[in-house]
């Protein structure tokens, strides 16, 4: 079976998409029968170890992202590559290429339903998008032949839409890479903290549904006694005294020893597809304080953090002086358990295989799978 994903969501500071190509791409790699292509735009075309690129322009402050402008290429090359099943990774011009490509192929073409676009887009245009990009959301996704969501809440938001033939298909981490063993206690005298400062974390874009402002405004209540490390592209330069950050792209390994020298991650943003970070930090042992708004809930279950009212710096900071009023560090181990469980990718991408061999083969187990 050859699987063929093509997606816009591949730039060097990307995100969870582009940690779940890369995790399915060597995962789908040690399958028996089992081949794999990424197909995403570049500066040039090209392909080399089952990554295969065409030209597309880099958008204007897109944070390295490039926009695909025209349908035929896309179509033309997802046909010369032959797959039996395509996935499309977002709701721009790719996934009508993968669509008319699926047609002619007679091969079925799967969405996946990364990002919730409309919310996206009101939150900086204005809520009169709204009508129109739900309108849109709907007459895409319901052509696909099985739509994937990465929680239940975008499964909800899907069905509500009118889009039928829609599964939640989790994300996962990589509990090697983010692991409790990681921590070094180098790490606090390297930002300038004692031994008994709590120090909390986040990492992500700086983007304006992260809420950032809200995380500042807790940290200037909760005081010295706690300090954030800010983690990311475009993070404010204005910061409380008890603040700091790491600007720019942080590789794995190096946020992976960042989480497991931590108390706890703080994340404000209520709007979350997923949470992919939520996820690599409770693998590092880490409980998580969070919003009881978009797919966060899903992830931080009881005993494992605790959830603070939407976009309410008094809530967040009432929630982290509660979490370490209690046995914080029983509640990483707990996290911890969860996601090996749970969520290692070696879990979560049979799952997503047998999706593949109901619509190829029209049986939903796929012999021999290999996760070692």
């Amino acid at each position: 079976m050859h699987v063929v994903d093509v997606s816009m969501f591949w730039a060097p500071g990307s995100g969870g998409v582009r940690t779940y190509l890369r995790a399915k791409h060597r995962w789908l790699s040690r399958q028996p029968c089992v081949d794999h292509t990424l197909l995403v735009p570049g500066a040039e075309p090209g392909c080399e170890a089952g990554i295969c690129t065409l030209p597309a322009p880099l958008m204007p402050l897109g944070h390295g992202y490039r926009f695909p402008l025209r349908k035929g290429p896309w179509v033309e090359r997802l046909a010369d590559l032959h797959p039996d099943v395509i996935e499309v990774g977002d709701p721009y011009v790719l996934p009508w290429a993968a669509l008319r490509a699926g047609r002619e192929l007679d091969v079925p073409v799967i969405g996946f339903y990364h990002s919730d676009l409309p919310r996206l887009v009101s939150k900086r245009a204005g809520h009169w998008t709204d009508r129109w990009l739900d309108g849109y959301v709907s007459l895409l996704y319901q052509r696909f032949d099985r739509v994937l969501a990465p929680s239940r809440v975008m499964v909800d938001k899907l069905r509500r839409l009118g889009v039928e033939r829609v599964s939640v298909q989790p994300l996962g981490v990589n509990t090697d890479t983010f692991n409790p063993r990681w921590r070094d206690p180098g790490v606090r005298p390297e930002l300038g903290l004692d031994e008994h400062t709590r120090l909390l974390v986040f990492a992500g874009r700086g983007s304006r549904e992260k809420n950032i402002p809200v995380l500042l405004q807790t940290m200037q209540r909760l005081g010295p006694r706690f300090h954030l490390h800010l983690v990311g592209t475009y993070m404010p330069e204005r910061l409380p005294a008890n603040v700091s950050r790491a600007s720019g792209f942080v590789d794995q390994h190096r946020l992976a020893r960042l989480f497991a020298s931590s108390d706890a991650l703080v994340h404000a943003g209520d709007c979350e597809t997923f949470g992919l970070v939520v996820l690599e930090a409770m693998a590092s042992g880490l409980p998580v304080v969070g919003v009881n708004g978009g797919a966060v809930p899903e992830l931080v279950v009881p005993g494992t953090g605790l959830l603070a009212e939407s976009r309410s710096a008094h809530a967040m900071a009432g929630q982290v002086e509660a979490l370490f009023g209690e046995d914080h560090r029983a509640m990483g181990r707990l996290a911890r358990r969860h996601v090996e469980t749970n969520y290692d990718w070696g879990n979560v991408l049979p799952r997503l295989l047998d999706h593949y061999c109901e619509l190829v083969y029209g049986q939903k187990a796929w012999p021999g799978v290999v996760n070692a």
